[in-house]
């Protein structure tokens, strides 16, 4: 067990579940990871094993089939299923988003039909915000959902959906207004549930999922557009039962997305952070192991360092959220510090490795390719910023 990333204050419940992950993650992930990512193969036999586990369910009340775990927890266990392979994570990340966005906004209806087939891992989440010309400036989403009798019908295209070909329900963000002054853009803006079959091509009428976009890193999970033509859509399935909420729902998902991303970054530094340091003590130069030389000493402090840091903010994080109270500003913190803080040790670990970092029989490598993604998901540094600037901003305002 690792001595960095230690959580204080744990229930038992707390501990025996994240031992069992950690258990899982040492003897069913970390072994196949590496040659399962390049082959950029779906990891079918690991994701069976996780909704044996319950871990699709961990958050959903129990009323509803779940474990009713907090957020924290959750965060622990993705940190700990990052630290094996981080696409895994990100499978269940997007399921989580929905999963919570159902629980917190769903009308009971909607909430008895999806959450427990959803525990189960029977029904599959995926989050769909963006499209090809937006990136991070949601008001500008042009898919649009007019109303048709009982029905919306809903057109546009998105971009960017994890999960997009193995999902079997996708929350989607359509606008269902035109924009008028002096009213804001998010207020035209409603989620919809959609279901679909999963795969390629027309997965339902109106609705196709061209194949998956190829990546630098976060292979094996499917990252995909959707494309939505004439696709009709019952007045039921608007999340929380009435149009033009859509906007503050998935602000909602996408801040506990971010200490997701957060969890995931702090995952990613420690195995980084673990391959360096036992690498450091194998090699040898000059006479001696390298993690002898001050300068490598020095690597290693640095890096420790960030881990611990960055896995301190995100429990905090977490924790925030779980009591109740706004976290947006500790949310963005930590996506913004983990993120960074992983990138930066993952490509110590990859120095220290020297030239066998460059190949890909040693895993640093599929490390220094997978890092990168955490900079952007979830938005980018430059959004973190600008929201912890402005929250800053609001605790700080001095008096006119």
């Amino acid at each position: 067990m690792s001595r960095l990333a230690q959580t204080e204050g744990l229930t038992d419940i707390q501990r025996e579940i994240l031992a069992t992950v950690r258990d899982f993650v040492d003897k069913e992930i970390l072994p196949v990871a590496t040659e399962l990512e390049h082959r950029d193969e779906y990891p079918t036999a690991i994701v069976e094993g996780l909704k044996e586990l319950g871990v699709f369910g961990l958050m959903i009340p129990e009323e509803y089939g779940g474990l009713g775990e907090s957020l924290l927890t959750y965060a622990l266990c993705v940190e700990e299923i990052a630290r094996g392979w981080m696409s895994v994570s990100g499978i269940i990340n997007t399921h989580f988003i929905v999963a919570y966005m159902l629980k917190q906004h769903g009308t009971e209806e909607q909430k008895e039909y999806f959450l427990p087939k959803m525990a189960l891992g029977e029904i599959r989440g995926a989050f769909s915000m963006s499209e090809p010309g937006l990136g991070s400036d949601v008001s500008a989403i042009t898919s649009k959902a007019v109303p048709d009798g009982d029905d919306y019908v809903l057109t546009g295209q998105k971009m960017w959906l994890t999960n997009g070909g193995s999902s079997t329900l996708v929350a989607v963000l359509c606008r269902t207004g035109e924009a008028r002054e002096g009213v804001a853009p998010h207020k035209a803006m409603t989620t919809f549930l959609v279901e679909k079959e999963p795969g390629f091509g027309e997965v339902r009428p109106g609705l196709s999922i061209p194949g998956k976009i190829e990546k630098m890193g976060y292979k094996g999970v499917d990252t995909t557009e959707l494309i939505m033509d004439g696709l009709r859509i019952p007045a039921d399935r608007v999340l929380g039962g009435a149009p033009n909420r859509g906007f503050y729902q998935m602000m909602d998902g996408v801040e506990v997305g971010r200490v997701n991303v957060a969890a995931r970054g702090c995952g990613v530094a420690r195995r980084a952070f673990e391959l360096g340091v036992a690498y450091a003590q194998q090699r040898h130069t000059f006479g001696k192991p390298i993690a002898q030389h001050q300068a490598i000493q020095f690597k290693l402090a640095e890096m420790g360092t960030k881990v611990e840091a960055a896995h301190a903010m995100m429990v905090n994080a977490a924790r925030k959220k779980d009591s109740g109270a706004r976290n947006d500003l500790e949310a963005g913190m930590a996506k913004y510090l983990a993120s960074e803080y992983c990138k930066e040790v993952v490509e110590d670990a990859f120095r220290i490795h020297g030239g066998y970092g460059f190949s890909k029989e040693y895993e640093i490598e599929r490390l220094y390719r997978e890092a990168p993604m955490l900079l952007i998901g979830e938005g980018t540094a430059e959004i973190q910023k600008m929201i912890i600037g402005r929250r800053l901003l609001e605790e700080y305002r001095t008096q006119d």
